[in-house]
């Protein structure tokens, strides 16, 4: 069974864990967070939890139950009901349905937890994975973008919608 939890300064060793074991697999497919992110884990890590506190992000860690992190879940730039979606998971987990079931649970949170109404997530073309999940979870290709000089794909859901096999039914406004 796996939990999404909000990040803490609890999961600061998972965390780090989580980042070095999957360094080299996330660099296929996302630039790598270089050397100076690791030296300075801690620090980052404090950063991103004041930042939480402050309302400009929302940060989300999935373990398992054994609390170890296989997905990180992310909402930032949050402004104006709106907020930026990004996430990776392990490579353990790829392939199973967590970084799917990890992004239907973050966009729940991002609706009645946190009151958002449009997020926003990219992928670069080449990111079949990323790709399939953002289709897969409701989110509308909407516009190209360069991802560190590289060809993606901007994503947009409203949260006011409710997408189901492709359709959209409204929800009360």
């Amino acid at each position: 069974m796996t939990e999404l939890q909000r990040l803490d300064v609890q999961h600061a060793a998972a965390l780090l864990r989580f980042e070095r074991e999957n360094r080299t697999y996330f660099a296929r497919s996302v630039p790598d967070r270089g050397d100076d992110y690791f030296a300075g884990f801690a620090a980052r890590h404090a950063d991103l939890l004041a930042e939480q506190a402050a309302g400009l992000c929302h940060l989300h860690v999935l373990v398992d139950g054994d609390g170890v992190v296989l997905g990180r879940f992310n909402l930032v730039d949050v402004a104006d009901g709106g907020a930026e979606l990004g996430f990776r998971v392990a490579e353990r987990a790829a392939g199973r349905g967590v970084a799917t079931d990890g992004v239907r649970r973050v966009v729940e949170l991002a609706r009645a937890g946190y009151g958002l109404r449009r997020l926003v997530a990219s992928a670069a073309l080449d990111n079949a994975g990323s790709l399939g999940v953002l289709r897969r979870t409701g989110f509308v290709p909407a516009d190209e973008v360069l991802l560190d000089g590289r060809p993606g794909l901007r994503h947009v859901w409203e949260l006011g919608h409710v997408r189901e096999l492709g359709h959209v039914r409204e929800l009360g406004a």
